[in-house]
């Protein structure tokens, strides 16, 4: 796919609800161990984005990247004409410009085959943090399916 790439799978529960029952984690436990809610809703992200991404006009393909300096995106999806969306996700509801260092990156690497980066955040407004980049709340991503989610 692109110049100087590590190749490592990356796994995502598929029901979430059940890895937190299985391991034992609690609403306490995430409120104290952040690392765990952050691969709790990217998993979580990726599993809508999955369902979602049937409805597509044209088939998508999901993708992970990561570069050998190991900055990361966690989710790209690369349509069959090869471009390609990347989206991150944060747990956080505040937001700064070092955010989105992956996102420019990718945006480089991916050249003309870039369409947009989006950080699905914890936030309530959508804003522009640069040329193809954006920070959604990550209710935006039930905004399209008639409605937001409450």
């Amino acid at each position: 796919m692109f110049k100087r790439l590590v190749k490592a799978p990356k796994m995502h529960a598929v029901d979430t609800g059940m890895i937190c029952a299985l391991r034992g984690i609690t609403r306490q436990a995430l409120l104290t161990r952040p690392g765990d809610l952050c691969a709790l809703l990217e998993s979580f992200v990726y599993n809508e984005l999955r369902k979602q991404a049937l409805w597509a006009d044209e088939p998508l393909t999901f993708h992970h990247y990561r570069d050998k300096d190991k900055l990361e995106v966690d989710i790209v999806l690369e349509t069959l004409s090869g471009r390609c969306f990347a989206i991150e996700v944060k747990a956080a509801a505040g937001l700064t410009a070092r955010d989105f260092h992956a996102l420019r990156r990718f945006r480089s690497v991916a050249g003309d085959r870039f369409g947009s980066g989006i950080l699905l955040y914890d936030g309530d407004h959508s804003t522009a943090f640069g040329d193809r980049l954006f920070a959604v709340p990550s209710g935006a991503l039930w905004a399209g399916a008639g409605g937001s989610r409450r």
